[in-house]
């Protein structure tokens, strides 16, 4: 059985449930970045793959519905952080770097 590479930005699970995603790739060390749902991050051994493949422990998962998990991030803040200007602890803060002359 073929073993399929890696994906970045691809969902997988272990036997057991543990969803991840691969989030970089180090050809140079052999290693793969990976993330888990719940925002964990760990490294595994590109043999350690192969390995999980051919026993049947590591498959190709759906991407979960609700990917904040692994972000921290509210739906509220999320949509504040999207408007054009918003109030945090009771000050007004400006959206990004509008009318700034970058090249004075």
């Amino acid at each position: 059985m073929a073993v399929p590479q890696p994906d970045i930005g691809k969902w997988y699970q272990l036997t057991g449930g543990n969803l991840f995603e691969v989030v970089a790739m180090d050809n140079d060390d052999g290693t793969i970045e990976i993330q888990y749902f719940d925002g964990a991050v760990g490294e595994m051994d590109v043999e350690d793959w192969q390995s999980q493949w051919e026993e049947g422990a590591l498959q190709t998962a759906e991407a979960p519905e609700d990917w904040s998990g692994s972000v921290d991030v509210e739906p509220e803040d999320d949509a504040q952080r999207n408007s054009d200007s918003y109030e945090a602890e009771g000050e007004l803060r400006a959206s990004g770097l509008d009318n700034m002359d970058l090249f004075e």
